[in-house]
């Protein structure tokens, strides 16, 4: 397959996990945190990933930002677009998954594009347009306590015709049982939005053969892995990069039942651990401060500064400050203190979440980087250009056994 292969990831730590999907299909990724700037000079690649933070911002400004990264991507002569969200669907009512669609379909002259969310090595599985999170259906899962995006609905039809106006179809596993021919005869026959039940990798597989000259698809890092492999290049990929030794910290943010219980072992482990608090103290710079004061005092390697809590203690933090607020002030404090644990030396961040993800590669101003090995499925080690930064580890809320942030952050 020629040309080369775009994709517009909705936050960062997603458009690691469908970097490292490309990657592991046989493609040349190069991954970029937010536009990179027309001079922007390019390696040799086969897939360039962009992450935006726009999964839970304002629907228009999703739309903006979404359009600015197909327009650099095009310019780079990008030939298949590739919208990466969340595998678990993470959307409100009003976006922002149909409204992207909607716009990146008008400019590419796009009759709709087909999609699904299933990644089953993270366990999920969409089945008569039902999205199961391991066996669970999403809205019996944690997700509907989503503080951002709560998923209260598991039907995705549904959920996407809520967000759009354009006709959403499903085909649905019986299908894709009978293979490629009744697949690319049953998506072929629809316009809008195609919704496809996948439960195995071989359906993912199957798909990226159907989809491969599709000017517009859309997933998770599952379907990215079978387009990949459809696309793939002869090439052979370099040696993978693994973490470099040296002092690393857990910077975790993310409320999901996975987080909370990675963070639950470290703290059985007895690791040293900072809670930020941002009702106790509301200004970011003093919180930031206060951890990083925190931090010079330790003897003990590889602490964690969190601010993962129970749905119950963040709707008490988000009563008292307001949504917004809150995660402002965590944002900025996150973002200083990354800054200062780069200063005093820090070779290694491990961050769980994606707006915590977000705001240290802002806060560190980190453009790019060369992907490295995993520590878990679809979380590798990222090795920002110029080794100017410390590496860094970027988990989705959802992803890693309950040991991954202390196994990535041992010495």
């Amino acid at each position: 397959m020629t040309g080369t292969l775009g994709a517009i990831a909705d936050d960062f730590t997603g458009a690691t996990d469908v970097a490292v999907a490309f990657r592991r299909g046989g493609l040349r990724t190069l991954l970029f945190f937010g536009v990179p700037p027309e001079t922007e000079v390019l390696p040799t690649h086969d897939a360039i990933v962009i992450a935006l933070k726009s999964r839970a911002i304002p629907a228009e400004d999703a739309v903006s930002s979404s359009l600015e990264a197909l327009r650099w991507l095009r310019n780079r002569k990008a030939e298949q677009i590739y919208f990466k969200y969340c595998s678990t669907f993470d959307s409100t009512p009003h976006g922002n998954i149909g409204p992207v669609l909607d716009a990146l379909s008008r400019v590419l002259s796009s009759d709709g594009a087909v999609m699904t969310p299933s990644s089953p090595e993270h366990g999920r599985t969409q089945y008569q347009g039902h999205l199961f999170v391991g066996e669970t259906l999403l809205a019996e899962s944690p997700m509907r306590d989503h503080p951002a995006t709560p998923m209260t609905d598991s039907h995705l039809p549904r959920l996407l015709r809520a967000q759009t106006t354009t006709p959403v179809d499903l085909v649905t596993h019986d299908v894709v049982r009978r293979g490629e021919t009744a697949v690319r005869e049953a998506i072929y026959g629809k316009s809008g939005y195609v919704l496809v039940d996948a439960l195995t990798e071989d359906d993912l597989r199957l798909l990226g053969r159907v989809v491969v000259s599709a000017p517009l698809v859309a997933g998770a890092a599952g379907l990215a892995a079978g387009l990949a492999a459809a696309r793939a290049s002869a090439t052979p990929l370099p040696t993978e990069t693994r973490a470099p030794a040296g002092p690393a910290v857990v910077l975790s943010g993310s409320c999901s039942a996975r987080t909370l219980e990675q963070v639950a072992v470290m703290l059985r482990l007895g690791r040293p651990a900072h809670r930020l608090d941002p009702v106790a103290t509301p200004d970011p710079d003093a919180l930031a401060a206060e951890a990083l004061a925190w931090y010079d005092s330790l003897t003990e390697p590889g602490p964690l500064v969190y601010s993962s809590s129970s749905p119950a203690e963040l709707k008490r933090t988000q009563e008292e400050l307001g949504v917004e607020r809150s995660a402002g002030i965590l944002e900025k404090a996150t973002g200083l203190i990354a800054l200062g644990l780069a200063g005093r030396g820090v070779r290694r961040l491990v961050a769980a979440g994606g707006e915590t993800s977000g705001a240290i590669v802002t806060a560190l101003d980190v453009r790019g980087g060369v992907i490295g090995a995993e520590a878990a499925p679809g979380v590798p080690w990222i090795h920002p250009v110029g080794d100017r930064h410390p590496a860094l580890l970027l988990k989705s809320g959802n992803f890693g056994d309950p040991d991954l942030l202390a196994t990535a952050s041992a010495s």
